[in-house]
């Protein structure tokens, strides 16, 4: 027979009000007593009705995110690892991921029906844009979230990210050291802060090496695999091409090998590759590609859970931010450039 609330309550010999404070967490009831009442509910089977529940507490026992789709994010391995991350920590606090897709356009009015109809507790803003609208709009409405990236704001929020900067600065250093100097870029747009980010490093590490960024070598791509195929074409059909290239994520970066495979490239020779991110293991290849490498989406899923439960325990969000840092995963797609490309510099420098 099913256990419920009375069945519990009884076998204990503690009130219905008791037990259901015990097991939603309030702190006027004491630690043992929660100790209590949750090993008797594991041992009886007792599973709360979700409902009831959530009348009593007033949560819905979910956390969202709302992202914004596009054709090429179905194949976003990722983001999928993200996600994965995320659903195994919050299952561990009995709470659901849910993941509603939106149009870019429209995403503030499903930020909206969310919030207004108490269908999650807290909202994870993915893809953070320099100027984020979703961001202001939630800290206006008081609404707990995560920002999945950083943003310009003038007030404090909980957010998980990467030194991007750090990232595409330490790509374009070991490109030099190999003695490269026409290095191109292709990248997301730009409204994209880990974009913005990874661009600003790129071109700082330049700046630094005494290199002005060529605008003709740095190219701006849609976030999907054609844009990266297209870039590269644009890039080997220059008169003087570049002799090594950053793509500056990895959904682009597979569009981008497959342009330079099909032009005939081969790993180890002609034109040096790094992308950011690294390309996802379900593409089939004989070699590595050289990366940027970040901690794993399943890692960062679960920290930006940890930080969303913080934020719903009330910590102050000044103090809930985690900085990743990034590394150069070696590869075999980069080394020096060809003889007849090296700058008479090269060597000195690198």
């Amino acid at each position: 027979m099913k256990v419920n609330l009375k069945m519990l309550s009884e076998s204990l010999g503690l009130s219905q009000t008791t037990v259901s404070r015990a097991l939603n967490g309030y702190s006027d009831v004491s630690e043992a007593t929660r100790q209590r009442v949750s090993e008797a509910a594991k041992k009886l089977g007792y599973q709360p009705n979700p409902q009831a529940r959530q009348l009593a507490t007033g949560r819905a026992d979910a956390i969202g995110i709302v992202y914004p789709f596009g054709a090429s994010d179905i194949g976003d391995i990722r983001f999928g690892e993200v996600v994965s991350g995320l659903t195994e920590r919050l299952a561990e606090h009995n709470i659901d991921l849910l993941i509603h897709s939106s149009r870019p356009d429209v995403e503030l009015d499903t930020y909206r029906r969310l919030i207004d109809g108490r269908r999650v507790d807290a909202l994870i803003v993915a893809r953070t844009r320099v100027d984020d609208p979703r961001i202001r709009f939630l800290q206006e409405r008081n609404f707990p979230f995560v920002a999945y990236g950083r943003t310009n704001s003038r007030l404090p929020y909980a957010w998980f990210d990467f030194d991007n900067e750090g990232g595409g600065r330490m790509a374009v250093e070991r490109l030099l050291a190999l003695g490269h100097r026409r290095i191109a870029l292709i990248h997301a747009p730009l409204e994209l802060n880990f974009a913005m980010q990874r661009h600003r490093g790129f071109v700082a590490a330049l700046r630094d090496a005494g290199i002005e960024p060529d605008p003709e070598l740095i190219l701006e791509a849609p976030l999907n695999r054609i844009g990266g195929y297209e870039a590269v074409g644009k890039l080997l059909a220059m008169k003087k091409p570049p002799t090594a290239l950053l793509v500056d994520n990895n959904v682009a970066g597979v569009g981008a090998l497959r342009a330079l495979g099909d032009n005939g490239w081969k790993s180890g020779s002609g034109l040096s590759l790094i992308v950011y991110d690294g390309i996802p293991t379900e593409i089939p290849l004989t070699y590595r590609v050289t990366g940027v490498v970040q901690p794993t989406g399943e890692q960062s899923g679960r920290t930006m859970a940890d930080l969303v439960l913080g934020v719903l325990a009330g910590k102050p969000v000044a103090d809930l931010h985690m900085l990743g840092q990034p590394h150069i995963g070696e590869g075999d797609t980069d080394g020096p450039p060809p003889a007849a490309a090296r700058h008479p510099r090269a060597k000195a420098i690198g």
